[in-house]
């Protein structure tokens, strides 16, 4: 059975005509029915919905939806808040965040939706792609992000329609809808270089971002802020800064990276983090896998502090070749 306040929603959306109402409360119910593994009745909504009186020319929501799998890839989340490290601050924004989804019910009780739409700022590496799949973990629902290379296109409006295509398909489910290097799409309108398509673009992007339910969390990620429209800014109701790692964090991760391979580092994290110097979670992550490689392939010859030095060698020799002074 649905949830009450759904259909109480359908039923006031019913009285008022709202055909809008109507339609989006009815995808909601699918969506959790769905949620429930209830397909039957799923499917029986889905196709009395798609029975309603269509506009001239208008395509069904189920050929729509279909169409917008072609521009995302579906991921099963693995990653769990509880293996990232994050700001504190961060870190309570995304837990009140998940807290309000699972909560929902009480929310909208007292006229209150749930927020789903956030924004991850921060330099390359610094995680926004594990988060955006840490919070589809934490509150169970898949992964869908959104390729850019087969959803922009060449031709006047069909980068519109296809982003179109990606939200009524995120809207079939609760999921992530996760947008990387968000500012491709994003970018400010007033900007006099950009061309009149990509301002169209944003436009309906502002449109669907606006029609999406709060049951579909959209996760956009962008290096630079500066270039995204302010409205489009203004649409995300969580703004998450994620830094690159202290000194102390980038230890702390060293420390977890010990504990899940079972080995003793053989010299402080503290120190290793010092010699790394000012890396991203992406390149510590990429040190830290150097390492289990090698360790593996030496078969026990070699300890974990001995291929540790060797790789900070390493390290140190790729940094500096690889130095804008160079």
């Amino acid at each position: 059975m649905a949830r009450s306040d759904l259909l109480v929603a359908l039923v006031k959306a019913g009285n008022n005509g709202d055909k809008r109402g109507v339609r989006i409360t009815t995808e909601a119910i699918i969506a959790e029915e769905r949620a429930k593994q209830h397909g039957v009745l799923a499917d029986r909504l889905a196709r009395v919905l798609q029975s309603a009186p269509a506009t001239p020319h208008a395509v069904p929501l189920a050929e729509t939806s279909a169409r917008g799998r072609d521009f995302i890839s579906e991921r099963i989340p693995r990653r769990r808040l509880s293996d990232l490290i994050l700001p504190l601050t961060c870190r309570d924004g995304i837990n009140q965040l998940v807290e309000e989804q699972y909560r929902a019910d009480l929310l909208r009780a007292h006229g209150l939706e749930p927020r789903h739409r956030v924004l991850l700022v921060g330099p390359p590496g610094t995680g926004k792609t594990s988060l955006a799949e840490a919070i589809a973990e934490a509150v169970a629902v898949p992964l869908l992000v959104v390729r850019y290379e087969s959803m922009i296109g060449s031709y006047l409006g069909e980068t519109a329609s296809r982003l179109k295509r990606v939200f009524d398909y995120a809207r079939t489910t609760p999921c992530v809808l996760f947008f990387d290097e968000f500012d491709a799409l994003g970018k400010e309108r007033g900007d006099i270089h950009e061309t009149g398509e990509i301002k169209r673009v944003v436009t309906s992007l502002l449109m669907q971002m606006d029609e999406l339910p709060s049951y579909t969390i959209i996760v956009a990620a962008t290096n630079h802020p500066e270039l995204l429209d302010r409205a489009a800014w203004r649409r995300f109701q969580v703004r998450l800064e994620l830094p690159l790692p202290t000194a102390t964090e980038l230890a702390e991760y060293l420390e977890i990276f010990a504990k899940r391979i079972g080995e003793q580092l053989g010299q402080s994290a503290s120190r290793i983090a010092k010699q790394l110097g000012a890396i991203s979670y992406a390149e510590a992550e990429e040190f830290c896998l150097d390492i289990r490689r090698r360790s593996i392939l030496s078969i026990g010859e070699k300890s974990v502090k001995t291929i540790i030095s060797e790789q900070l060698a390493i390290w140190s020799k790729q940094a500096r070749s690889e130095s804008p002074t160079n």
